[in-house]
């Protein structure tokens, strides 16, 4: 957005000094590149639910098996996939309460830096506690998200090894 702002300025600035004719032609270019960021594509709400779905599981992996490194990876990849919501999805309605995981995934945080597996198990709750809480909220109720009982991929290694 920031671009075509200053993109639209420097345009203005150049077709003021500019003859009729190229007045028609800047602004036809102008509507063509604001069709093309019309049509881009943008994820939607359900792939960074997935992606945060992915993450979930994988982080309570990497955290059961006191992989500390992959839980702060994992942690971090659900903070860039709301932000992601945030960015890309503020339209939608559900979004509104996407603010309450913020402390919950701090507590995650913490327990991960202390490498404290109790903590980790006890924030990992609150955080699966807080996404069905938003679920309740938004009146997405029957999706409903627990602690994962195999892991998500069968080709990663989420314990450290000895």
């Amino acid at each position: 957005m920031y671009k075509i702002i200053v993109l639209s300025i420097l345009l203005a600035g150049f077709v003021c000094q500019s003859p009729p004719n190229q007045i028609s032609l800047m602004q036809a270019r102008m509507d063509g590149l604001q069709r093309k960021l019309d049509s881009s594509y943008r994820p939607g709400l359900g792939e960074f639910m997935g992606s945060i779905q992915i993450h979930h599981a994988k982080l309570w992996f990497a955290g059961k098996g006191q992989n500390w490194k992959l839980a702060d990876f994992e942690i971090g990849e659900i903070r860039e996939s709301i932000e992601g919501i945030k960015k890309y999805c503020m339209d939608r309605t559900e979004t509104k309460s996407i603010g309450m995981i913020e402390q919950p995934m701090d507590s995650v945080s913490k327990a991960i830096e202390l490498k404290n597996e109790l903590a980790f198990e006890k924030s990992f709750n609150l955080l699966t506690l807080t996404c069905n809480n938003c679920h309740q909220t938004t009146n997405h109720a029957f999706n409903v998200i627990k602690a994962p009982e195999t892991p998500p991929f069968s080709n990663q290694q989420f314990s450290v090894k000895p």
